[in-house]
This record gives C-alpha cells, sequence and structure tokens, in this order.
C-alpha cells in the first residue's frame, strides 16, 4: 500500500487471499457476519471486518485491519 492514499476494500480481500495461498491457508469472506455492504474476512482462524468493498479504505483502518489478522501490512 502506498504512504499517499488508501486501498478498495476488494482490492485488500484480493491481497489478503493472494497471501493466505503463499501462507498455504485458508481465507474466506463470510457477507451475513455484517451490515449492509459488511461481512468479516477469515484469514485462517483470524478475521477482521471488511467495510463496503468498493469504497477506499484509510491508511488506519488497513493497520488496524492487519493487526486483526496478525498480519504484517508489508506482507500485502
Amino acid at each position: 500500500m502506498s504512504d499517499t492514499g488508501g486501498v478498495k476494500g476488494s482490492e485488500f480481500e484480493r491481497r489478503v487471499r493472494k497471501l493466505a495461498r503463499r501462507m498455504k491457508t485458508t481465507c474466506e469472506f463470510v457477507a451475513d457476519k455484517g451490515k449492509g455492504s459488511h461481512g468479516r474476512l477469515y484469514l485462517g482462524q483470524e478475521f477482521t471486518t471488511l467495510k463496503d468493498r468498493k469504497k477506499d479504505i484509510g491508511r488506519d483502518l488497513f493497520a488496524k485491519m492487519c493487526r486483526d489478522l496478525k498480519i504484517d501490512a508489508h506482507d500485502l
């Protein structure tokens, strides 16, 4: 992720799925675990709430989501 801007929710999900393949673990998005356009993104046993996949994720939320999944943001 660049220092100047965010990524869209769908881009974050795509990057986490790619990381999951490298880690040989599961990655799943469950839409009915959230309200409206929100859902839950699982990476192995860890999870985070993914907001609207069409909107940008800010830098701070991106960092929090990475912490929730226990991954390094630089791995994405």
